[in-house]
């Protein structure tokens, strides 16, 4: 795959990801955060599982031995479940501020998790990227460091934010693994399977009365749901991950900065809030910072590999 035909899926990706805070915003008044995150998941996979038949029997192949079994499970446990739930609780326990401000953990972490499980090392390229795309999430933001506040009432929150980033850090390193063995689709199927099954017990537990209230969902309830179900939890996921095959971890994770860029101009449109120029000079930095990583750092390690194969073997 080409290095711009990688840059446009995770462009795209990043595009529905940044719906995810619009949509929450219209469900919330008649969804709990656990069925936000399980409703949409569960009809995504629903949705995902003739694709995955079709693929299996075309390859003949899919089938799932017990190693990559406990691998899917781990994923599902210590990446997809945190990554979504705990950001939903912890953003609701803490202030937005310092869950945008701790969630700029994400790439580090992942350059962290790529070193551990891939081998995967991070360069000056790199580094400058992720300078310049927090520069740019703070301006797209509008945070105030005046408002921020980490004192002991908000303590649990963002220590679930912050485990929601490492969740979502390990799924974009561990998760590499699994793509040397299953699609794209399909490791997306397994991990939402394995998620499904670990949230079910709790919203039948805590939520099960949401249930009873669908007939009285509004209009925006069910565009939010819609929304999420379709582009957050389906078309998004399959574009990342087939992104992420051909690319390193680091650079497919400091893509996600992008989520600012899109997010502060969906909320103006959709939910009427003001953007500002300041939002807008933080925007274009954030996709300068992904221009960089996506297309300039491949471009440069191609180039790099291309010479060294164009060197002559040593004469012994």
């Amino acid at each position: 795959m080409r290095p711009i035909t990688s840059w446009t899926l995770l462009f795209a990706a990043n595009l529905m990801w940044a719906l995810q805070f619009t949509c929450i915003k219209l469900v919330q008044d008649q969804v709990g955060p656990m069925f936000t995150v399980w409703g949409p998941m569960t009809l995504a996979t629903l949705m995902l599982y003739p694709l995955v038949r079709g693929e299996m029997r075309l390859h003949g192949r899919g089938g799932l031995a017990t190693g990559h079994l406990w691998r899917y499970l781990a994923l599902a446990a210590l990446g997809v479940f945190p990554g979504q739930v705990f950001m939903t609780w912890g953003t609701r326990m803490s202030l937005a501020s310092n869950a945008a401000i701790i969630n700029m953990t994400l790439p580090v972490a992942t350059a962290i998790f790529a070193f551990v499980f891939l081998g995967e090392r991070m360069n000056r390229i790199r580094w400058l990227s992720f300078a310049v795309a927090i520069v740019g999430v703070l301006l797209c933001s509008g945070i105030d460091p005046g408002s921020l506040d980490f004192s002991g009432k908000y303590l649990a929150g963002n220590v679930l934010v912050f485990l929601a980033s490492m969740g979502s850090a390990f799924v974009n390193s561990y998760g590499k693994k699994m793509l040397e063995r299953h699609s794209p689709m399909l490791m997306l199927f397994y991990m939402y399977v394995g998620t499904i099954a670990l949230i079910a017990p709790v919203v039948l537990l805590e939520e099960r009365g949401v249930f009873t209230r669908v007939p009285d969902f509004t209009l925006a309830t069910w565009t939010g749901l819609v929304l999420l179900t379709f582009f957050h939890n389906y078309l998004s996921m399959v574009l990342f991950f087939k992104a992420l095959k051909h690319l390193h971890a680091t650079q497919a994770a400091l893509s996600n900065y992008l989520v600012a860029f899109f997010g502060v101009p969906i909320a103006a449109i959709w939910l009427g809030e003001r953007l500002s120029v300041t939002a807008i000079v933080g925007g274009v930095l954030v996709v300068a910072s992904t221009l960089l990583i996506t297309v300039y750092d491949i471009g440069a390690r191609q180039s790099t590999k291309h010479e060294s194969e164009r060197e002559p073997a040593p004469v012994a």
